[in-house]
């Protein structure tokens, strides 16, 4: 295949792999875990900054999530954040620390976030599909213009799908540890 037509559908293969599994940090387990807050964002200093850039985040506990700010003056405004984000969780704070319990899944509640993963990873294979597109419009119009046989473009189609077909599994296996990891007690 054109390298540089393969190069660019890979890149934007992974591209969107990272986004599908910055997308499950996200989606909360019954574990503790502080990428649970990386999209959490904070009002300091009349900015909305990342809360794992104005606290530290430990997890001591398989259920305890522990955030210490180091600014104390950030209490207020981190615990807030947390309890208007979407994560359903209750923060409590001492003066000096946020503590958080997570509390474990019910049934149902975990059938929504199989669901919810279920969807993202199908949205990702998508996305996936749309490159192989993408490629294979680049590659007839390679053919049209001349710049290559039929012979090459139906080898370099033939590439691009088996690339596709590796990307779509990756997804799959990505999809079907989150599933464990959710369903998991």
């Amino acid at each position: 295949m054109s390298s540089e037509l393969t190069k660019t559908s890979e890149e934007r293969m992974n591209k969107t792999i990272a986004s599908l599994k910055e997308n499950f940090a996200g989606i909360r387990t019954g574990r503790a875990q502080s990428s649970l807050f990386d999209k959490v964002k904070v009002m300091a200093y009349g900015t909305p900054t990342a809360l794992n850039q104005v606290a530290n985040i430990s997890v001591p506990e398989a259920r305890l999530i522990v955030i210490q700010p180091w600014d104390k003056a950030l209490i207020g405004e981190i615990e807030k954040a947390i309890r208007s984000s979407e994560l359903s969780l209750n923060p409590s704070n001492d003066g000096k620390l946020i503590r958080i319990a997570i509390p474990p899944l019910t049934g149902e509640r975990r059938k929504e976030l199989v669901k919810q993963a279920k969807a993202a990873a199908e949205q990702g294979k998508v996305a996936i599909r749309n490159i192989r597109r993408d490629g294979n419009d680049e590659l007839k119009k390679l053919l049209k213009d001349g710049k290559i046989t039929e012979d090459e473009e139906s080898k370099d189609s033939a590439e691009l799908q088996k690339l596709t077909d590796s990307y779509i599994d990756r997804v799959q296996k990505i999809v079907d540890e989150k599933e464990i990891e959710i369903t998991e007690v």
